[in-house]
Parts: C-alpha cells; sequence; structure tokens
C-alpha cells in the first residue's frame, strides 16, 4: 500500500507502529531521532511520515520545519505521535506543517484509522 516512515526515539513505540501497519500492508522504516528522519526521508520518498516530538540530536518539530522546505514534502501528511497534549505546542506543530496529531498511548485501530484517512485526502 503506502511507503510510511516512522520517527521515534522509542524502539518499543516504533516496533508496535510497525506491526500495526505492517499488518495492514503498508512498508514502514525507522528513523530514531530527527536528524536520522532527515536523512531517510531525503534518500526515499514517504507517502507519510509519524513523528514523535520530543526526541534526542533532533526533536520533531525541527524536522518537519526542515522537511517542509523540501518541496518533495511540501504536501506529504506529517502526523505527531506523542505523549504531549498542550494546545500551544500542538499550534506550534500545525504552524511547522503537521498535518495530524496522535497521543500516546495509541489504540493499533486507531492509529490504523488515522493513518487510513490521512493517506485518503
Amino acid at each position: 500500500m503506502s511507503s510510511i516512515l516512522i520517527v521515534d526515539d522509542s524502539a518499543s513505540i516504533r516496533q508496535a507502529v510497525k506491526i500495526a501497519l505492517s499488518g495492514h500492508g503498508h512498508s514502514v522504516s525507522e528513523a530514531a531521532n530527527g536528524s536520522e528522519g532527515l536523512q531517510k526521508a531525503t534518500g526515499a520518498k514517504y507517502e507519510l511520515i509519524i513523528t514523535d516530538l520530543n526526541m534526542p540530536v533532533m526533536d520533531g518539530l525541527s524536522m518537519i520545519r526542515k522537511l517542509r522546505t523540501n518541496t518533495s514534502y511540501a504536501g506529504v501528511p506529517i502526523v505527531f505521535l506523542t505523549t504531549e497534549s498542550d494546545a500551544g505546542i500542538k499550534q506550534q506543530a500545525k504552524a511547522a506543517g503537521a498535518t495530524g496529531w496522535i497521543t500516546k498511548p495509541f489504540d493499533s485501530d486507531q492509529l490504523c484509522h488515522i493513518v487510513t484517512k490521512v493517506l485518503a485526502k
């Protein structure tokens, strides 16, 4: 189906997302921080990026801002998957170019539903 990049410093979260989305036919690649995510995204073309907000090396907001300057990723949906729920941070994420927001802990069915909805746009 779709090629998806999951960017999260937690290996267990990356694994859970990969299992959920692979089970729905998606191809999932992983990155452990925003810098690695940016590197992978510029080396390949993903149809969706799911990222954590708080990560070492480069956070999710910084990664999104850099990705949105790349014309290849101008229209690609980027969804935050994070424990953050502060309205101010959500507004910053939207301003940076985030498409959506999922709060951890997440339900696999909810994640797959949101991914399907975002990819259909």
